[in-house]
């Protein structure tokens, strides 16, 4: 395995963050090896058995590659099974530009949409010419569903092999803005429902699909434009369609979002300000002062 290269010290202001997708969410030893080699660059982690998926939220350039790395040694996608679409054991590496402007104006920093961008492109070509794992591109030039729906069929990757690597598959490397990733549990199991439920409420700022997760059915959504449309707004609409059970963040939330939404109903909707990116980037920054070490999972 090839070396991700030097080590820089953390930034404590850190100017790009990445939102790293890993097919594996049922062995928390396995999850917590990966996670560990982001070190302080690591801000959460969320992981499914259902889905058999895990996401990390990580800072800077030098963290997604460490974690790419140890994922490709680990995983092996033959033996991977989940309710989630994937198409590589590190299926989604979307690069997020921090800075006022990206987080509603409450973040520091202040990488442009440029610089996120120059990041994905060195890590889709680092994963191509170090790992031998095709990268496909999304942002500007496509969208993610685009992009899964015509993999290795209609669409050649745009880095690397044009066959998917025989155990860690390929690499989506995206750049976009902030989003949120939520799901709302049905109290009716029905898949079909959720389905229909799914189609029904997806828009220019909503993406969502109707999954199987053990006994139970779940909307998963994609919040692209969570300040149109944030999660008080999308469980206010599905609950008109069908009784909710629960809901579940995914991963972190801008603080921006969060103070769109009434805190009394926080609880109800699975938020917290202490899961926002800011606070997140706020402990990391005390933590490398401190010399502390890295967050734990949930």
């Amino acid at each position: 395995m090839q070396s991700s290269g030097s080590d820089p010290e953390p930034l404590l202001e850190p100017v790009v963050e990445s939102v790293i997708n890993i097919s594996e969410g049922r062995r928390s030893d396995v999850i917590a090896t990966i996670a560990a080699s982001a070190g302080a660059d690591l801000l959460d982690v969320h992981s499914c058995e259902h889905h058999n998926r895990s996401v990390l939220t990580v800072v800077g350039e030098t963290a997604p590659r460490a974690i790419t790395l140890r994922a490709v040694e680990l995983l092996d996608l033959t033996d991977h099974s989940g309710a989630h679409p994937r198409i590589g054991v590190v299926d989604v590496v979307p690069f997020i530009a921090l800075g006022g402007a990206a987080l509603g104006g409450a973040a520091p920093g202040g990488a442009t949409a440029d610089r996120a961008r120059a990041a994905r492109d060195a890590f889709a070509r680092w994963a191509a010419e170090e790992l031998a794992v095709p990268s496909f591109l999304y942002g500007p030039e496509r969208t993610l569903p685009e992009l899964r729906r015509g993999a290795f069929d209609t669409l050649l990757p745009d880095h690397g092999p044009t066959a998917p690597h025989p155990t860690a598959g390929a690499i989506a490397v995206g750049v976009r803005p902030p989003l949120v990733a939520y799901n709302l549990w049905l109290t009716d199991p029905e898949l079909d429902l959720a389905r229909r439920i799914a189609t029904g409420i997806r828009s220019a700022s909503v993406r969502a699909l109707g999954l199987a997760v053990g006994d139970s059915v779940q909307v998963s959504m994609n919040l692209i434009d969570p300040m149109t449309t944030g999660p008080d707004d999308v469980h206010a609409l599905v609950s008109q369609l069908a009784p909710v059970e629960r809901a579940e963040l995914v991963g972190l939330v801008p603080a921006a979002v969060l103070a769109r939404i009434d805190p009394d109903r926080w609880e109800l909707l699975d938020l917290a300000e202490d899961r926002t990116i800011e606070r997140r980037l706020a402990e990391r920054a005390r933590r490398l002062r401190d010399g502390g070490g890295v967050v734990g999972s949930r």
